[in-house]
């Protein structure tokens, strides 16, 4: 997330248009690949010492079923990484506000607004905090910083209102004297 005016975009008329907010949010994963590793590496090492006592005992099905294990868990983490994919790009300029929404798919959706009309909602839960933000203009309510918890989801607000009055309030000139 970054706020300011030190990144600058090149519109279509090669005009410079500063970026006031940009944001890139993307779920959350708590186990990185070197983690899933160790953790398959231990569960692996685990089932097959479990299985080879369970054939020694004469239950050699078990065996099988230890290893069945193993790669349905496998196929969760992969699973679960594969989603991780996914991300929201939330971008604020003077003239306008731009959400590109990927897919763990690659699936792009990307909505734009003028930030003159934009209003930012919130649902929230008095136990639980911020549960759904929304972007709101001329009819049209996209929820956004889906990927994100409750006290994200409260400096992100206050981030991106901050952006949304920078935008209200048009460029500021300081004239080199």
């Amino acid at each position: 997330m970054s706020t300011g005016n030190e990144i600058e975009r090149a519109d279509s008329e090669g005009l410079a248009e500063v970026q006031i907010f940009s944001a890139l949010l993307t779920p959350h994963r708590s186990l990185n690949r070197t983690g899933f590793l160790a953790v398959m590496l231990f569960l692996s090492v685990v089932s097959f010492v479990t299985g080879i006592v369970f054939l020694l005992k004469g239950a050699w099905p078990v065996f099988g079923f230890f290893g069945l294990d193993v790669l349905v868990v496998w196929w969760a983490f992969k699973a679960n990484f594969r989603t991780a994919r996914a991300r929201e790009e939330i971008t604020v300029t003077t003239t306008e506000l731009r959400v590109r929404r990927v897919s763990h798919r690659g699936q792009v959706a990307e909505w734009t607004f003028n930030p003159l009309w934009v209003r930012l909602d919130m649902e929230v839960d008095e136990d639980f905090g911020i549960e759904h933000l929304y972007l709101i203009s001329r009819g049209r309510q996209i929820q956004i910083a889906r990927f994100l918890g409750p006290d994200e989801k409260a400096s992100f607000y206050k981030g991106l209102v901050e952006a949304l009055n920078a935008a209200k309030r048009g460029p500021t000139y300081n004239p080199v004297t």
